[in-house]
């Protein structure tokens, strides 16, 4: 599995592609130890026909915590966040959860991406850039958290 310290954004990220396919092939839940464990989990927190892994939830709430300590010690990663702020928002408009943080729309951002170039459709240059600077945030929240986990 994944490390959620080397890249705790990839790892979240990691963790929603296998529910996603653990639910879409059920039958092909034992392949490896790994989707067998993920399956287990699953079933015993409730999430087969949806939700997420508390695995996933807790990353996305230590990834929060750095951002919202990041947002009042770091001026230069305010001013990226700032500047995606309003195709968060739209993107947050487009869902059926509006009020989710930024960094979760940034995730789900990048999640949508992913599943479009598996199903080779394009995406428009303005969402490619916005999809651009939703990694630049993700990057440097996942290399700050892994900075971090090493001085601990």
């Amino acid at each position: 599995m994944r490390s959620k310290s080397d890249n705790i954004a990839e790892y979240i990220l990691y963790l929603w592609q296998m529910e996603d396919y653990l639910r879409a092939f059920p039958q092909n839940a034992d392949a490896t130890p790994e989707l067998h464990e993920l399956n287990e989990m699953m079933h015993r927190e409730g999430i087969i026909e949806g939700g997420h892994l508390a695995l996933a939830n807790n990353a996305l709430a230590e990834l929060e915590d750095l951002h919202r300590s990041l947002l009042d010690e770091d001026a230069m990663y305010r001013a990226a966040l700032i500047r995606l702020t309003p195709q968060l928002n739209l993107l947050k408009a487009k869902t059926d959860r509006p009020t989710m943080s930024d960094i979760e729309a940034c995730l789900v951002l990048l999640y949508q991406i992913m599943l479009l170039h598996l199903q080779k459709r394009e995406i428009t240059p303005e969402t490619a850039a916005v999809q651009k600077q939703a990694t630049e945030v993700l990057q440097f929240l996942s290399k700050t958290y892994y900075a971090n986990s090493r001085t601990v």
